[in-house]
């Protein structure tokens, strides 16, 4: 590794160095070369059995944090977690009736871990994954009864690919800390007289206690890159769930705690900040005046909000974008459709990167199979959705169940044909493994551009296809659509240089990633650690992207020491 020694930690912590450095080192070397590269299995075949949510229900976690005053959940009519297919969690966790006393405990924790230095803290964080990893299964069932996410990609979503994704954080973290050596010899010639001599150092200072706010869809995908870049870099982490979402960041902090504690650390470095509800936590803590980072997953208008008024803090947001697909020509028509149909489909459309409004010309689009009708790609578009997802027991694999009223709302009315004429319509789907979950098929919903505004964020498993006068037009409105509301992603189908230029400079010009002709087994709404970056920072849907440097280094400035040598 760097320069650096870890002579301010504790042997343990000192330890876990050795134990992890191989791993750090292979990181970092990921993040250099952007290859593929996962020091964790994706197969749920190398972790052992699954773990049934009756393992999970009817336990009490956490409740020996600083200042607990009581518990929330685990009752639902009290605010406790519903699974999305069905059961309660009834599951206990800490309340702080002052949540001050959380933030005092967090930066009275703070300057031991601070003075750890950047290699001892990665350290540290790759054991809290290793722990985490340990218990992927447990994770898995717990993500998917929060989330609703179907099994297989709570598995691989909320155990290992998140992982990955906080790991990430991790080693780039660390290589922003040790950008600078810890120490430099200066020396100025005099001419005759002797020269000027200083040695200086260059000391990483943490910002702050940091604020996780989690989502309810991608509890650990989405909060693990903040947590854990506020970790290595020093800070406390105050993690705040979604009401719906506590469980995964519950055991997640469990972990946390457990190995700062082993390390040698004050385990209040990671707490878990529960509110009952109507309690309206988030604002309160993101308002506190040593509250100075915050990771903020979730609605435009609360990320509006933070950013507004949290003057304070350093505010990282992900929100709420309009995901557009240009429909040009293709080489592959049968793998264009079956690509769409399943990235309509994934997770029943709840995530960020979901794609929404697909622009076809007017005119059709070119084939390797020759000229498709307009009504032609949107008919087997509609097509494909239904052979994929034709069967019950696919489909529940697959749509996962709807995590919210809101997008249940939002698919009944799509159904009804109050946003546009059904191409698809969505029909329910019955689980035979969890009969009470809320499951639907996407709905696919012809617009024309010529008709007025293009349709803004429908969170959810609804997708519009609209008609353009052309692909020019379809690249103009691709690029006014991620500059004026924001997207997380982007994509094109052509088989035309010149198109394919064209849709390369309205991207980099709106400030969107683009994925080209995907017809394999690679989707616009999947991105991978250590390679792919999950957002650019540069659109309204996000000013920040996992996991860049902008994503780590302001959490820590640097602080010199100089003196005469």
């Amino acid at each position: 590794m760097a320069h650096e020694t870890a002579h301010e930690a504790p042997a343990a912590a000192r330890e876990l160095v050795e134990r992890h450095g191989a791993t750090l080192e292979s990181a970092l070397a990921a993040l250099a070369t952007r290859d593929y590269w996962s020091p964790h299995p994706e197969s749920p075949r190398g972790y052992g059995e699954p773990v049934a949510l009756d393992a999970l229900q009817d336990s009490e976690l956490l409740l020996d944090q600083p200042g607990t005053d009581g518990r929330v959940g685990p009752d639902p009519e009290q605010g406790g977690e519903t699974s999305p297919y069905g059961p309660p969690l009834r599951v206990a966790y800490p309340h702080a009736g002052d949540p001050g006393l959380l933030v005092a405990a967090a930066r009275a924790a703070q300057p031991a871990w601070a003075q750890a230095g950047p290699l001892v803290r990665a350290a540290v964080c790759c054991e809290i994954l290793a722990r985490i990893n340990s218990r992927t299964p447990e994770f898995a069932t717990a993500v998917m009864h929060t989330t609703g996410q179907a099994y297989g990609m709570a598995f691989q979503a909320g155990g290992p690919h998140a992982q990955d994704r906080a790991l990430e954080a991790v080693v780039c973290a660390y290589a922003e800390q040790t950008r600078l050596p810890g120490t430099a010899e200066w020396t100025k010639p005099q001419g005759k007289r002797d020269p000027l001599r200083m040695t200086k150092e260059f000391i990483p200072v943490p910002r702050g206690v940091a604020l996780l706010i989690g989502c309810n869809t991608f509890p650990t995908w989405n909060g693990f890159p903040g947590l854990f870049a506020s970790l290595a870099t020093g800070n406390p982490v105050l993690v705040k769930p979604h009401p719906r979402a506590v469980l995964p960041l519950a055991l997640t902090v469990q972990a946390a705690r457990e190995v700062l504690l082993e390390a040698g650390f004050n385990p209040d470095l990671v707490l878990l900040a529960a509110e009952q509800p109507g309690e309206g936590l988030a604002r309160t803590l993101a308002l506190h005046p040593e509250v100075r980072i915050i990771d903020y997953t979730g609605s435009t208008v609360f990320g509006d909000w933070l950013e507004d008024n949290a003057r304070q803090a350093l505010v990282y947001t992900e929100k709420a974008g309009v995901n557009t697909i240009v429909v040009d020509s293709t080489d592959d028509y049968p793998g264009m459709l079956a690509n769409l149909a399943f990235s309509l489909s994934l997770y029943s459309g709840q995530m960020c990167t979901t794609p929404q409004n697909l622009l076809i010309p007017r005119t059709g689009i070119a084939t390797e199979a020759g000229p498709k009708s307009l009504d032609e790609v949107v008919t087997d578009l509609a097509g494909a959705v239904d052979k994929l997802l034709g069967d019950d027991a696919r489909a529940s694999a697959l749509l996962g169940a709807i995590v919210n009223p809101g997008v249940l709302e939002r698919v009944e009315r799509a159904g009804k044909g109050e946003y546009g004429t059904l191409a698809l319509a969505p029909r329910a789907v019955v689980s035979a493994e969890f009969p009470q979950a809320l499951i639907r098929t996407p709905a696919l919903i012809r617009r024309d551009a010529g008709d007025g505004a293009l349709p803004d964020e429908c969170f959810g498993p609804i997708a519009f296809a609209v008609a353009v006068d052309d692909t020019a037009q379809a690249v103009e409105l691709l690029r006014e659509t991620v500059r004026e509301r924001g997207a997380m992603t982007a994509a094109a189908y052509t088989t035309s240089p010149e198109v394919e230029r064209a849709v390369v400079a309205a991207c980099l010009d709106a400030g969107v990633s683009l994925s080209l002709n995907l017809t394999g087994q690679v989707y616009v709404n999947q991105t991978a650690a250590f390679s792919d970056l999950h957002g650019t920072g540069a659109n309204p849907a996000a000013n920040a992207a996992y996991c860049d440097a902008a994503f780590v280094a302001s959490r820590f400035r640097v602080i010199e020491v100089r003196r005469h040598s």
